[in-house]
């Protein structure tokens, strides 16, 4: 299964790393391969100030769970996917960490939660019922006065 997949994107890569090539020369494809190599390494060498920053949005109610997991999967696969030399692993981590802008940008628009309605202080209580227990029958000399 992993051959059906890895074949064709090998070559697909050394079909664009070659026309990649031609067009912009050796030198500046070196160039190209060693700046992305250094900007994918940074990016995942700053990767737990990412997570932190989309736990801390999560917290906030700026990102549902759902895109806490799409920003920090997709952030940390294009910094790998970048550090990968070619021109087709370059662009797909380019595209994966658009993709985490564009769940960011989207977190912003929403609104946050109200803080002075913390979550925790009403938990539970749309389940409580309040009863009071009247026993009718009882006689009052079986109650018992506590002093």
């Amino acid at each position: 299964m992993l051959i059906i997949i890895a074949l064709p994107y090998l070559f697909l890569e050394i079909y664009f790393s070659l026309k990649m090539l031609e067009v912009i020369g050796a030198f500046w494809a070196t160039i190209w391969t060693i700046g992305s190599i250094i900007i994918g390494s940074a990016l995942l060498k700053n990767s737990p100030y990412a997570v932190l920053g989309n736990m801390q949005s999560l917290h906030r109610g700026k990102l549902d769970v759902r895109k806490f997991q799409d920003a920090t999967t997709s952030y940390l696969v294009g910094a790998l996917l970048l550090i990968l030399p070619g021109v087709l692993s370059d662009f797909m981590g380019v595209a994966a960490l658009f993709y985490t802008v564009y769940l960011q940008f989207v977190a912003k628009i929403t609104p946050e939660r109200n803080n002075t309605d913390d979550f925790y202080t009403h938990k539970g209580e749309s389940d409580v019922i309040d009863v009071e227990i009247v026993d009718e029958h009882a006689d009052r000399n079986d109650r018992i006065e506590r002093k």
